[in-house]
This record gives C-alpha cells, sequence and structure tokens, in this order.
C-alpha cells in the first residue's frame, strides 16, 4: 500500500490543481462569522461525537502515531497521522469517478471555493484561512479529488475546517459560478473560463495526448480509468450546471469523505468539529441512508491486456527532430502490499538510476534516450509507466523495441542479487527518509487506502512497520542459499577447486606489477603550473596583535576611519562578494548546555526577532536574509581548524556591507526564543535520532570519541548518542517548565557573543568596502570590549586520560542488528603540533599507504576484507586513527592492515618510488584544494595565522619539505607514528558489526592481544546531567536500534572527523 512520494495521489500527472497562495496576517477574529454548531470548542450536540475509533498504531520507522475513525452516521472516514511540528496539513479527499469526458470533477475542485450554503461570498474561505495561519489548495486526479489546508498550529486548523468542510459538501454552484469558472463565450466569440482555459492549454500536449491514448486502450468504456477527468474542450463547452450538481450529489457525500490529518491534531477537540458539522449539513445531504455505490469498487475491473498494442499519436510541435514513447503494463493490486513493495523495488532496479539496467543501456551506453521515467499508478491492478523521452523521431520504433527487449533480456536471467539487495537498502532508507520528512509520504498512501482499500482499515494497518522489505529480503536469501547450495552441489569439489584456481590465476595475472621504465616515460610535473591564489592580509582591532603586515590592504585599513577594537582581519581578493565569517569560540558555554548548541544554531536564522522596536516572525527573517545576502549559514567550525568553535559565515554584495553587519547584531542579540519554534526544532532533532543511530560508521566514531574526550568538548556534546537521551527529555522539559529552557538559550546566546569570544574574517575587494573597519561598531558596541580574546582550545587539550595515552580499554564490540557488515575505528598517540619535524615525513608515509593500488589497497580491498580503509589527518590533535568500513569482518581487515605496515616499516617489503611520488603530489593536490577559490584561499590564511599561529608561508615550505623526505624517515614515522594504532596496549578499537560477526571479531581481536567487550549502542548514551522525570520511558534498553536495516554510508573516503563540521 505504501508509496513512494511522488505517487498520483499527490502529484499526478493528470492532477488538476489549485495553486491558491494565501498570505498569513496574525489575526484569527471569526467569531460573528461562524454558526454556532461551528465553533471550534464545543461540546457534540448529543453527548460524545459519533466516530468510533477503528484503530490506532504507532509506526516503527518514524515518530508517528496513525490513528483512524469513521462516523457511526454517515461512515466518514478520518485517518490522522500523529507526528511532531508546528504545521497541519489536511487533505479533505473524495473518490470521484466519472464515465465521460466532461470534466465535471475538475470543474468542483475550482467551484467549491466560491462559496456555500452558510458562506456565500466567493473568496471568503481563503480570506478566513490567511487570518488564521492558514493555506488552501486542490487537485483533481483521475480516481479522486484532494481539498487542502495547511495550517500552523491547532486552533487555526480547528477554526477553519468546518468552514472548509462545508464549501466541499454544500457549495453553491451557482449559474454565475459555472459561467466564470468553467466555460463562456466572450463578447468577441472566444471561448472562455478558468477551467476551459487551463484544459485548452494541456489538451494538445504531448504527454496528456500520449497519457489519454494509453488510457483508451488500457480500459474499456464503462471503466472511471478511461476517462479524462480534467475535462475534454468540447466536452467542457456544452457541460451544464445541472450536471455538474448531479456529479456533486452522487460523490460529494459524507460516506465518499476522507478527513485525512498529518500533524499534531487534537483528537477530542476533532472529532468535536467533525461530529457537529455532521449535524449541521444532516438536513441537506444523506448521511447513510439509500442505495450507495462505492467508486470504483463497486464498478467492474478491467480485463487483462490480451495482445500488444502499439499506437503512435501525432502532437502539434515545430521542431520534430525528437519525440517521446509511452509504455503501460497492469501491475499487482495496490492492497497486496508485498507484491507493490517488490515492484516498486523491480521498478527501481529497472531505472532507478544510472547504473540500473534500462537507465544504463539505452541512456548512458546507447544512447537513445536523454532519460527513462518510470512510475507507478496504485490501483486494483496498479498501472506500471515506462516512458523514454528525447528519442529522436527516426528512432522512436527502434527504442520501443529495444525497451521491451531489454525487459525480455532482464526477466530471462539472474538478477542482480548484490544489486537488488542495495535497492532494498535504498528504498528502505529513502522510505524512512520521507515518512520522517514529508506529510506525503503519509497523505498519498492514507488516500490509496480510502478509495481502493478496506474500510475496517486492515490495509492501512500495513503502514505500522516495514516488514514486507522484511519478507522480500528473507525470500531472496533463501532463494539465494538454496542456489548456492545447488551450485555447489553440481560442482562438487573438485570443480570448486578448479574455480578458486582459476581466480587466484586471475588475481596473480592481474597483480603483474607495472615495470618502473612504464612509469617514468611521464615525468612528475613541476608546481610552476600550480598558481595558488594569493589573498593579502591586513588586520585591525586586537588582530593587530598578530602582526600588520607591509602591504597596500593594510595601508587602506590604516587609513580609514578607526571603529572599536574589535578582532578582524581583512583578506583582500578581487571578488564581487563579501565573505563573512565569525569564529565564534565555546569554551565558556557551560558544559550542561553544549548539548543545545545544535538546537541554537538551528534557530539563529529561524527565530522571530526585534528589529527597530518591531518583532519580526521568522518567515519574515528569512525573506530578508535573502533578499540581502547571497547565502548564509551557522556551523561548526571544524573547516577553520577549530572542532570546539562555531563559524557564523555570510556572502554579501559590497554596498551590503554595512547592512549586514547591522543584521548580525539584530541576530546576535534580539531574537526572540520562541517555545514553539524550540519545540519544532527539537521535534525535527528527535525525527532524525533513529536513522542516525543506525549508521554503524558514525556511531563507531561516536563511541570512540565518548571514550577518549573530556565532556566539555563541543563535538562530544552533540553526538547522536547525547541527543537521544538529552532531547527527548528537553521536550518534556518544554512542556512543563518553557521558561527554564528559555533561560537556558539566553545563557548560551550570553556565553557565546561576547568581545572577547568574536573573532571575525572579511574577505573582499577591500578598496570597495565603506568604512571596513567602523562599520563594525554597530556590532562591537553591543559585544562590549576587552584588552585580548580567549585562546583558540588547541585539540589535544580536549583528550581525557585514556584520550592522551589509549590502550588500557581495548577493543569495544557493539552488535547493531541495523547493520549487515562491520565498521572499526581504532585510536593512539600521535602528532601533537604543526612544528613536529617529523610531520613532512608523517604526512608522506600516510599518503603512501593509503594510495590506491597501494600497500592497503591491495592488502584490505584487493582482498575483499573491506570496502575502504583510511587514516585521520588531524595533526595537531594528538592523535591517529586508523578507520575501516563496510567490512565482512573488520578485525580481518585490521590484521591484514597491521601485516602490510609492519612489512614496509620493517623494511622487509621495499618502499615504491613511484608511488613516494604520487604521495608527494597527493599532499600538493590536498594544499590546492584548500585554496581551490578566492573565498577559500583566504580562509586558509585565516586558519593558518589566527587558529593554528603558523607563518603565512608555511603551506609552501611544508610542499617543499615533503620532496625532500626519505625513505629512511618514512620507515621511522611508520614504526613511531602509524604502528601503535594497531597494536594492543597502545590502541583502543571501536567495532560496530551485524550481530552474526560480533563473536568472530571478538575472538580474533582477543586473540591479537586486545581486552575486549561487547556492549549494547544504549550503553554509551550520555544525558550531560539533564536528568529525566520517573515516568519517561527508558532510553538505555537498546531496542530502538533493532528495527531497521543498517544505512550503508556509500560515502567511500570522506574523513569521518569532517562531517563533525556540521553541527
Amino acid at each position: 500500500m505504501r508509496q513512494p512520494i511522488g505517487g498520483e495521489a499527490e502529484t499526478s500527472r493528470r492532477a488538476r490543481s489549485l495553486h491558491r497562495q494565501s498570505t498569513n496576517p496574525r489575526t484569527s477574529h471569526t467569531q460573528g462569522l461562524l454558526p454556532r454548531s461551528f465553533s471550534t470548542r464545543m461540546s457534540a450536540a448529543a453527548g460524545a461525537p459519533r466516530f468510533r475509533k477503528i484503530q490506532s498504531f504507532r509506526t516503527d520507522y518514524a515518530p508517528t502515531i496513525i490513528t483512524q475513525y469513521e462516523s457511526e452516521r454517515s461512515g466518514m472516514q478520518v485517518i490522522v497521522a500523529d507526528r511532531p511540528g508546528p504545521k497541519i496539513n489536511g487533505y479533505f479527499t473524495l473518490a470521484t469517478e466519472i464515465f465521460d469526458d466532461s470534466g465535471a470533477p475538475h470543474t468542483l475542485e475550482h467551484l467549491v471555493f466560491m462559496g456555500s450554503k452558510n458562506y456565500r461570498f466567493k473568496g471568503l474561505l481563503d480570506k478566513l484561512a490567511g487570518r488564521a495561519y492558514s493555506g488552501t489548495n486542490a487537485w483533481t486526479a483521475t480516481d479522486h479529488t484532494a481539498y487542502t489546508l495547511e495550517t500552523a498550529g491547532w486552533d487555526g486548523f480547528a477554526q477553519i475546517l468546518p468552514i472548509y468542510l462545508e464549501h466541499v459538501i454544500l457549495p453553491n454552484i451557482t449559474d454565475d459560478a459555472c459561467v466564470t469558472e468553467v466555460h463562456h463565450i466572450d463578447g468577441e466569440g472566444n471561448d472562455a473560463g478558468v477551467v476551459y482555459s487551463e484544459m485548452q492549454a494541456l489538451q494538445y500536449s504531448s504527454n496528456e495526448l500520449m497519457d489519454l491514448c494509453a488510457r483508451r486502450l488500457l480500459y474499456p468504456e464503462n471503466v472511471g480509468f478511461r476517462y479524462e477527468t480534467g475535462g475534454m474542450m468540447d466536452a467542457l463547452r456544452v457541460l451544464t450546471p445541472e450536471r455538474i450538481r448531479e456529479f456533486h450529489k452522487a460523490m460529494y457525500q459524507p460516506r465518499n469523505l476522507a478527513v485525512i490529518i498529518v500533524g499534531e491534531a487534537d483528537h477530542q477537540n476533532l472529532l468535536q468539529i467533525l461530529d457537529g458539522f455532521e449535524d449541521s449539513i444532516k438536513n441537506d445531504v444523506p448521511l447513510s441512508d439509500g442505495p450507495y455505490k462505492r467508486p470504483f469498487i463497486d464498478s467492474p475491473r478491467p480485463p487483462p491486456l490480451k495482445d500488444t498494442v502499439v499506437e503512435t499519436v501525432e502532437f502539434p510541435e515545430e521542431d520534430e527532430s525528437t519525440g517521446e514513447i509511452l509504455v503501460a503494463f497492469f501491475g499487482p493490486d495496490c492492497n497486496d502490499q508485498v507484491l507493490s513493495t517488490a515492484m516498486n523495488l523491480l521498478l527501481t532496479y529497472l531505472c532507478g538510476s544510472s547504473v540500473s539496467v534500462i537507465e544504463n543501456v539505452m541512456v548512458e551506453k546507447e544512447e537513445l534516450a536523454s532519460s527513462v521515467s518510470y512510475w507507478m499508478d496504485p490501483r486494483p491492478n496498479s498501472v506500471i509507466w515506462f516512458q523514454p523521452t528525447g528519442v529522436a523521431t527516426e528512432k522512436l520504433a527502434e527504442v520501443e523495441q529495444r525497451l521491451i527487449s531489454l525487459l525480455k533480456e532482464t526477466a530471462s536471467k539472474p538478477l542482480d542479487m548484490d544489486y537488488m539487495k542495495e535497492c532494498i537498502q535504498r528504498e528502505r532508507r529513502q522510505m524512512k527518509f520521507h515518512a520522517e520528512g514529508s506529510e506525503q509520504f503519509y497523505s498519498s498512501n492514507f488516500i490509496t487506502s480510502f478509495i481502493f482499500g478496506a474500510r475496517d482499515g486492515s490495509d492501512l494497518k500495513g503502514m505500522e512497520n516495514l516488514h514486507d522489505y522484511d519478507v522480500i529480503q528473507a525470500k531472496l536469501k533463501e532463494t539465494e542459499e538454496a542456489r548456492l547450495a545447488e551450485r555447489r552441489e553440481k560442482l562438487g569439489k573438485e570443480g570448486l577447486e578448479e574455480l578458486k584456481r582459476r581466480l587466484d590465476e586471475a588475481k596473480q595475472k592481474n597483480e603483474v606489477p607495472i615495470p618502473p621504465e612504464v612509469l617514468d616515460r611521464w615525468p612528475v610535473p613541476t608546481t610552476k603550473s600550480i598558481h595558488f591564489i594569493e589573498a593579502e592580509t591586513a588586520r585591525s582591532g586586537l588582530a593587530r596583535t598578530l602582526g600588520t603586515p607591509e602591504n597596500r590592504t593594510q595601508k587602506l585599513i590604516d587609513a580609514s576611519p578607526e571603529g572599536l577594537p574589535l578582532f578582524v582581519q581583512f583578506e583582500h581578493v578581487p571578488t564581487n562578494f563579501v565573505h563573512i565569517t565569525l569564529h565564534i569560540g565555546t569554551v565558556k558555554t557551560p558544559t550542561m548546555l553544549k548539548p543545545l548548541l545544535p538546537l541554537f544554531t538551528e534557530l539563529f536564522f529561524n527565530s522571530p526577532v526585534l528589529r527597530n522596536g518591531q518583532r519580526l516572525e521568522f518567515e519574515d527573517v528569512v525573506k530578508d536574509l535573502e533578499s540581502e545576502t547571497v547565502s548564509y549559514t551557522i556551523n561548526g567550525a571544524g573547516r577553520l581548524g577549530d572542532f570546539e568553535g562555531l563559524a557564523l559565515q555570510l556572502q554579501v554584495e559590497p554596498d551590503k556591507y554595512a547592512t549586514i553587519i547591522s543584521w548580525l547584531r539584530t541576530l546576535m542579540f534580539d531574537i526572540v526564543f520562541d517555545p514553539v519554534r524550540i519545540k519544532a526544532t527539537v521535534g525535527k532533532a528527535l525525527a532524525d535520532i533513529p536513522e542516525s543511530k543506525r549508521d554503524g560508521r558514525a556511531m563507531a566514531s561516536e563511541v570512540e570519541m565518548g571514550i577518549h574526550t573530556i565532556k566539555e568538548s563541543f563535538p562530544l556534546a552533540k553526538r547522536t548518542l547525547v541527543k537521544a537521551v538529552y532531547f527527548k527529555r528537553l521536550k518534556k522539559l518544554l512542556e512543563k517548565d518553557p521558561d527554564r529552557v528559555l533561560s537556558w538559550f539566553e545563557e548560551l546566546r550570553r556565553s557565546l557573543f561576547t568581545f572577547q569570544n568574536v573573532r571575525v574574517l572579511v574577505t573582499a575587494d577591500v578598496s570597495k568596502l565603506p568604512n571596513p573597519v567602523a562599520a563594525w561598531d554597530a556590532l562591537t558596541a553591543q559585544l562590549g570590549t576587552s584588552n585580548a580574546v580567549l585562546p583558540i582550545v588547541p585539540p589535544v587539550s580536549v583528550l581525557n586520560a585514556e584520550g592522551k595515552q589509549p590502550g588500557s580499554h581495548g577493543a569495544v564490540v557493539i552488535p547493531m542488528t541495523t547493520l549487515d557488515s562491520s565498521y572499526s575505528v581504532s585510536t593512539a598517540s600521535s602528532l601533537q603540533s604543526f612544528a613536529d619535524a617529523r610531520l613532512p615525513a608523517y604526512l608522506v608515509a600516510l599518503g603512501y599507504l593509503e594510495a590506491v593500488e597501494g600497500p592497503l589497497w591491495n592488502a584490505v580491498r584487493g582482498n575483499g576484507l573491506a570496502y575502504g580503509t583510511g587514516f585521520s589527518r588531524e595533526v595537531d590533535a594528538g592523535y591517529i586513527q586508523y578507520r575501516v568500513y563496510r567490512s565482512p569482518d573488520a578485525s580481518k581487515a585490521l590484521d591484514a592492515s597491521r601485516t602490510a605496515v609492519t612489512r614496509i616499516a620493517s623494511g622487509e617489503d621495499p618502499l615504491d618510488r613511484h608511488l613516494v611520488e604520487g604521495a608527494v603530489s597527493g599532499i600538493v593536490l590536498a594544499a590546492a584544494d584548500e585554496q581551490a577559490t578566492m573565498a577559500a584561499a583566504a580562509q586558509q590564511n585565516f586558519v593558518l595565522g589566527v587558529v593554528r599561529g603558523l607563518e603565512p608561508d608555511w603551506n609552501k615550505k611544508m610542499l617543499a619539505r615533503v620532496r625532500d623526505v626519505t625513505e629512511e624517515e618514512i620507515r621511522c614515522v611508520l614504526k613511531e607514528l602509524v604502528l601503535p594504532v594497531f597494536e594492543p596496549g597502545k590502541s583502543n578499537v571501536v567495532v560496530t558489526c551485524a550481530p552474526i560477526m560480533e563473536e568472530n571479531i571478538v575472538k580474533t581481536l582477543g586473540a591479537a592481544g586486545y581486552k575486549t567487550q561487547v556492549q549494547p549502542l544504549s550503553h554509551f548514551y550520555d544525558d550531560y546531567g539533564l536528568e529525566g522525570d520517573g515516568d519517561e520511558e527508558d532510553e538505555e534498553d537498546g531496542t530502538d536500534d533493532d528495527s531497521e536495516d543498517g544505512d550503508e554510508d556509500d560515502d567511500d573516503d570522506d574523513d569521518d572527523d569532517d562531517d563533525m563540521d556540521d553541527v
């Protein structure tokens, strides 16, 4: 039943949508307009609301509770997906079946907004909605019409709901409305009307013509899916108001209406409102009496296709060089959840990406089409569509035949089960992502269930979990095991040994070393052609303590009007923009409040502010910032070389320089911390946590960090393992004591935005800046002044005792049922300073080990022991880390890595001169990457001089020194700095793995000499001192890690430490 986002339920190719944009003034006074029976806070006329609860369940893949009700009087369906957040989204949906092309369903979508029995004014609904923080919209699809209400908060939604529903069930549908909205002939004899004009623009488009032709071929005349619900022009010209009213009477009945709501709903109030609404309409429409034919369900089903039919459709187009193809098949019943899921997976396998069968062959390799789209319309016999586009006209017939032949070829061969497994995992992840991030995930599936599913809710129940993916995966496993068993029996022992011999022979041939003379034909290029961007540094205020360069820009700064002594470093480059970065330390932030920093940064640009004495809501703040800036962000300062700080960055045009500084002052000091906004942000963060905890690679890094880092560290405080407990308790505290939480955010603000805690980088064509120094007084006056800035925290200072001397903790193995592979992080002591004389050799040695087709590549990846490995590069952090990711057994990958490094360090394996040259070149490339743009080059100057305290030419000197590294120096650093990361007693290891791998990994690491322990992930949760109440759910039971398959990180070589840049 579940559909991926983008299905017909909300974005059908045939949907006719009203795009109604309502403004949101912050008033909601409508008391005199509502009949008494529609009061939003009322008791039902006859006691308790007459709606029975069919079912209620919590989904196990998202923080959502789905509840289904049914009116005992009318049969009206109510489906609610309760999920945290400030928005309430309503979809008032009716199944609309018609057996002609009159367009009556589409016309009602427009006419409903023209007034109703008690609210006869056109536009009244939209204006009331605008006053109640709401917006309305609607669409018409082949099988339903949906009316939407989007509201901030329940109160506004509750106020508009009964008015909106009356417009739907009791619209005016006057002759006058039909004239303007449907069709009329103007004074010049031309056909016109809103609906007519809309269809006029669509009817002869290629997509519409192909779609209509395909449906005519798929369905006979007695099936509603055959017809154009938008209306054909010739039919619209003769459509009468009476016919529209007849269609409305037949279809717009409460028993054919589903009230679908996604958001935090007040269920008692909702049912009271709906009960009162039914009371108000019972004299105008039948609630449940009389015969009733359920659209589509009680209608004849289409017969199966007997033959393949190819039809050519011509459409008006001057450019006849290309055409399109539309192919349709009947598929499974949308109520068969397993089959429907399997079909979606098969479509992903066939067309999901550039590496899938059809897309890869027809688009990438044979270049027969620009793309091949695919989708599935959910129905009792769903329709599967393929659409090759951008096909050369002369090749249309050939491409259609090629598509069919490819499908037949794929069906005739065994599926690539490894890729199919990846498709399953990706589809599962995407389903969870959409469930957590999109209300349309719920609305589309609810609509399909309402139209085609059983009214007892049994089909809807399938949304409780993702077990259909497990069924398919289990079937695949069973089939695969049987296939392998059959193969082994067929081959026998001798056959298997022959295959192994052939594989070893192939490996040997593939590993034939490249003769040195071949490589020597291409000498290593000089660096003369690498033109690094030069940024000219100047300083003002307290930045002068670092020195004032002798250059033109410094003279310009010295000559400009002097301002308050804020720490500002200018970088002059010929850019058309001003890049402003504020480095903000967190050293003065109370430790217990540091987990709030991710929320603080999320709220920073998304909160109301007081500006010029007036409150601006966050929507207006965002609009203003977007109009004043090129971009803006606040994240961790990892890319500034300081993982303990924040980086507030904005890009503006030069004439906005002073304006954006004023905005900075407003954002830093005049934010209004709003409990509603904080609650919504906490809700979003909580929704992300389950998926984050399924990432074995990230969790291994988070556990490692907890073992080696002091509590005061910002990256430690913002881990998922902290958020899982802290944010849950924070949400409850927001409800019980919001003032306390607000006071914490105020304390955060005070700890961050002080004169001594802020360093500014301005990258610009400094000559174009008006008052480059004094302009900052608008901010500095609020920050105050000081004689010095706080020192930037050295990375090595956040290590705890175990971090400074790893080894006593040993190996920690964390089984995670969300994984089917393993990840490891090994940590040992290492360099603590960029001034260490061993640094050049250290960089070359790591580059040598990590080279493609280098020692570790061949030892680990080449032998199938892991998808990848890599070392950290935190030169001044005091540690070295080695990571293994996506491994069938991380302990074996570590063992092979240790052996390879030992052989090189001991001299048993000679150093390959060409790989050494490659390592040096890699260091040069990394330096170029750091300075690839003008802004990056300027930022690098800031990192070197301000954060790391190095000379401006440090990079150039280092690049010269790495070229002079000797083989002996490489072996020396391998022994002293690299090998310890593989040695028990000198290193600690954290492994996350599938439970089935636990025993072997523990055994192998123990045999290597590590003290081992097995712990659940929940063992490493940390509440940072935020105590919970006694009745909260046990967050430490670890059960939330057992529900889903894991997130196999597809990012093969990103350093995990870089991931921590983002707050």
